[in-house]
């Protein structure tokens, strides 16, 4: 992604060509709403527009990412604004006759909060970092913990620190009565090793950003996780990603974008926003045979019922409990 890419004030895809040229590419019809369960909307250029495509696109539901090491708990603050800026953004990008939006009822997404420190950064997580999120999972806005987890990629954080705040993070959604999103790269056998020490929530766990093959989705789609995918599962070189999609239970299936990284193609390259979950739906409609208007339709409502469930339920007991405290 680049930082030269223009804002683009419109509803439509667009794909970057030669000499600083770009053009418009089709994109596929959302007949019925789609989720985004995994977008940091606050690194967004401008979060109340990109909200606004996405409504003009039909997706329904947007789960916002907070890492209070990296942006404290401003999305908490901004959210209200962006919203109403959204709608607003909304009936003018949808009122503009040239912008090419399909006869479905559009609005802007409802938006719930997963608010966790990422791997990355463990290193900072403190007994006052921890009081501080505990405060702010009691927001009914919040639906899950995360991301959390382990990153042994780039080893931002010692692994061992990882390790300990991964399970404290473990530990604080159950006391929530949360879910917990997951992030873990190259270290998977870590992490599944310490939620079964832990125990896995019972409020659910999501494994975000799933880019791996059908002999490892098999023991978290045994454990009872749900799997997220991204752009990734729109990739040439990921067979076996669409292969271990295959194998996942429909009822357990999600799709996200992990905005503004992880673009689809065919725009690949350029910024990714919450309205680029249309093309991992469009794909994963590919990839498990739904072509005809009815399948199509049938799984498209299945993975969005299953976003909702997991992620747009009421508040806990423990949140109610705890809202004004």
């Amino acid at each position: 992604m680049s930082e030269e890419e223009p804002l683009f004030e419109d509803v439509k895809f667009h794909q970057k060509r030669k000499h600083g040229k770009w053009s418009e590419v089709e994109a596929p019809v959302m007949d019925v709403p789609v989720a985004d369960t995994h977008a940091h909307v606050q690194m967004m250029r401008d979060p109340a527009l990109s909200l606004a495509r996405a409504g003009a696109h039909n997706v329904g539901f947007v789960e916002a990412i907070v890492d209070p090491t990296d942006d404290g708990f401003t999305t908490f603050s901004a959210l209200p604004g962006w919203l109403m800026e959204a709608a607003g953004d909304l009936r003018r990008l949808t009122s503009e006759p040239d912008q090419e939006v399909h006869d479905c009822v559009v609005a802007v997404p409802r938006v719930r909060i997963a608010a966790g420190v990422h791997p990355h950064n463990a290193k900072d997580y403190t007994p006052a970092l921890e009081d501080d999120l505990r405060a702010h999972l009691a927001d009914r806005r919040v639906s899950a913990v995360g991301e959390i987890g382990l990153d042994y990629h780039y080893d931002l954080s010692p692994r061992d620190v990882q390790q300990e705040v991964f399970r404290a993070q473990i530990r604080l959604a159950k006391e929530a009565g949360l879910p917990v999103c997951l992030h873990l790269r190259e270290a998977h056998d870590d992490g599944f090793a310490i939620l079964s020490e832990e125990g896995f929530p019972e409020a659910g766990t999501l494994l975000h950003c799933f880019n791996l093959d059908g002999a490892e989705v098999a023991r978290w789609v045994e454990a009872g996780c749900f799997i997220a995918l991204g752009g990734q599962l729109t990739y040439k070189k990921f067979d076996a990603l669409r292969e271990a999609a295959r194998l996942v239970p429909r009822d357990r299936l999600l799709t996200e974008t992990d905005a503004p990284y992880m673009t689809p193609e065919p725009l690949r390259g350029t910024l990714c926003g919450p309205e680029h979950v249309i093309w991992t739906a469009d794909a994963l409609c590919a990839v498990l045979g739904a072509d005809t208007p009815e399948g199509r339709a049938s799984l498209l409502a299945q993975l969005y019922e299953n976003a909702l469930g997991l992620l747009d339920r009421a508040p806990t007991a423990w949140q109610r409990e705890h809202a004004h405290a």
